[in-house]
């Protein structure tokens, strides 16, 4: 990407001449942010707070380290999208080796698509006419989409339109892990499976196992030993489609925190990795294989600039950045430079600083970098964030799929 980005320059980028898009007339441009040109080159410390922030050598190696990390392992790499929402970071991310990536919502995955993305696995399921007739319409402009289903009146929907709109549409299967969404594995994981297999419009392409439940237990072996008993039915389905005949291309899932095993699952083929990018509080305290305190596997690189604005109460400081800066509140956020430091977002615009063992003293004025405690919700926030090498501004990254939930 160019070191220069004035604001010309960014207005383009985000429009990517010629995108288009089947919700909006102006997909990549609906958010135009007024950047000042006086921002690159800027020292992360002189902007304007709240500010998203991240440090690009550091997300650089976490985008490189989970491929280092896996290779030889048969295991490949697809992204969730959802962390980030910005097509330039996924353009990195399938630079370095992703076959590709998956995003949570419909709006999310046509974002992608739209600016250039070309393997998008929706890992959400279409149940709405509106919905599903996107999803097709999807399909038909980019043939690298994949979505997911899990149920048979769903799959029969989705043969339905599919035929309507005169395309084969590729699917999934996604599988019940966590009591959440998905089928009940076993015989009804099969039977939907084979029903998308027959279908005349639709193409089975394998199946999603997403054991969120799993990811943030503490240690290491708990951890793995939690995520093995809960694939177990997984894998049976798996071993039964199988051996039915079916394709089993795809067998994805899992996350950061259980990046590095996912491997020893019989038939895996891609963990969908997201927070390994940026690296949160609430995943820096779950524990590594070589660490079972701290997951040091990535380096944090996503951190909020917040400014001190009131020193008045003794051993407190408040700050310009609450809940609607960093969101959740659990774990709290870290100050860098000052670990023992309590940082408390529970107000919606302002931020409490218990002040704990301080390395050095504050004053009015001065800011903080916070790691944030949940990565996903925060990025969903901005506009846009800032990305840092060597502490300046060399970048501005537009979350162009901010707010799409839908």
């Amino acid at each position: 990407m160019s070191n220069s980005f004035n604001r010309r320059k960014f207005l383009q980028a985000s429009a990517f001449a010629g995108a288009s898009s089947l919700w909006s007339p102006n997909l990549s441009a609906e958010t135009l942010i007024d950047v000042k040109s006086s921002d690159i080159g800027k020292s992360k410390w002189d902007l304007d707070t709240p500010a998203l922030c991240v440090d690009l050598d550091k997300m650089e190696k976490n985008i490189k380290h989970v491929h280092t990390r896996l290779q030889g392992t048969g295991t490949g790499v697809r992204p969730h999208v959802k962390t980030h929402k910005c097509p330039a970071i996924a353009k990195m991310q399938v630079a370095a080796g992703a076959v590709g990536v998956c995003a949570a919502k419909l709006a999310e995955s046509e974002v992608m698509l739209a600016n250039g993305i070309q393997n998008v696995l929706m890992t959400g399921v279409n149940i709405s006419v509106s919905k599903i007739n996107h999803a097709m319409a999807l399909r038909k402009k980019y043939k690298g989409f994949i979505q997911a289903v899990d149920n048979m009146q769903n799959a029969r929907d989705l043969q339905d339109a599919a035929k309507a709109a005169g395309i084969i549409a590729d699917i999934v299967v996604d599988l019940d892990v966590i009591n959440r969404s998905g089928i009940a594995n076993g015989q009804p994981a099969l039977e939907l499976a084979q029903f998308v297999d027959k279908a005349p419009n639709l193409k089975f392409h394998g199946v999603l196992a997403y054991d969120g439940a799993v990811q943030h237990v503490e240690g290491f072996k708990a951890r793995k030993a939690q995520a093995f008993k809960t694939f177990e039915p997984v894998v049976g389905s798996y071993e039964l489609m199988k051996k039915s005949g079916l394709n089993m291309e795809i067998f994805s899932g899992g996350g950061t925190g259980t990046y590095d095993m996912m491997y020893e699952i019989p038939g895996f083929t891609d963990v969908q990795v997201g927070s390994y990018l940026f690296m949160d509080h609430q995943y820096m305290i779950i524990g590594g294989a070589n660490n079972e305190k701290i997951m040091d596997d990535f380096d944090p690189s996503l951190t909020v600039m917040a400014t001190i604005i009131n020193d008045s109460k003794a051993g407190k400081y408040v700050t310009d950045s609450g809940s609607k800066a960093l969101t959740l509140n659990v774990p709290h956020g870290k100050i860098i430079g000052e670990p023992d430091f309590d940082y408390n977002a529970g107000s919606d615009e302002y931020g409490s600083v218990k002040i704990i063992n301080p390395n050095k003293t504050y004053k009015v004025g001065d800011k903080f970098e916070v790691i944030v405690p949940h990565c996903d919700p925060v990025v969903n926030l901005y506009d846009f964030m800032y990305g840092i090498r060597n502490g300046k501004v060399e970048k501005i990254l537009p979350i162009l799929a901010r707010g799409k939930s839908q």
